[in-house]
């Protein structure tokens, strides 16, 4: 149950994100016709497109490992049986996943909210907040730690990497 929760979470967040991606095309396309097709360039464009090229990019993390798509290494892991893939995939999450995904993010945590405390903005013409981009850097560590746990649950218990219902 816990695995299917977490797999829906990453796999609704991550349809939900992938919107962000029309948006920021969307104003890429308008600030290339601004600039010149009407010779009035935009101000705020270029900041605006790459925090939500930034949010878009983190916000996914969780959602690419739920459907195994990070780069991945397997020249000693496809020699192996199933059988022991499972478990030296599993140690591997143990020994390199898990704490790499608890510093980022405790570590991200501390971050968003010194930024949050700080008001924090870009430079420039146009200023822009950065904390919320910040904060969901703290999100996405949490779906990525969670679907760590819940890929770590499917190799421990010996369930399918992607469930038939979710798999569309």
């Amino acid at each position: 149950m816990i695995i299917t929760l977490i797999d829906r979470l990453n796999e609704a967040v991550g349809r939900v994100v992938s919107i962000v991606a029309v948006i920021f095309a969307a104003i890429i396309i308008y600030d290339v016709f601004m600039r010149y097709a009407m010779n009035a360039p935009t101000r705020w464009a270029f900041d605006v497109t790459k925090q939500l090229y930034g949010f878009y990019f983190v916000m996914l993390g969780g959602y690419a490992l739920r459907h195994q798509a990070h780069v991945r290494v397997d020249l000693l892991l496809e020699k192996l049986a199933p059988g022991p893939r499972r478990w030296v995939e599993a140690l591997g999450y143990v020994i390199f996943f898990f704490p790499f995904a608890w510093v980022f993010l405790s570590y991200s945590w501390e971050f968003a909210t010194r930024s949050w405390a700080q008001g924090e903005a870009t430079y420039g013409s146009v200023q822009l907040p950065v904390y919320p981009l910040k904060m969901a850097m703290a999100v996405a560590a949490a779906l990525l730690l969670l679907q760590g746990i819940a890929e770590f649950l499917k190799l421990v218990l010996n369930r399918p990497q992607m469930p038939p219902e979710l798999a569309e």
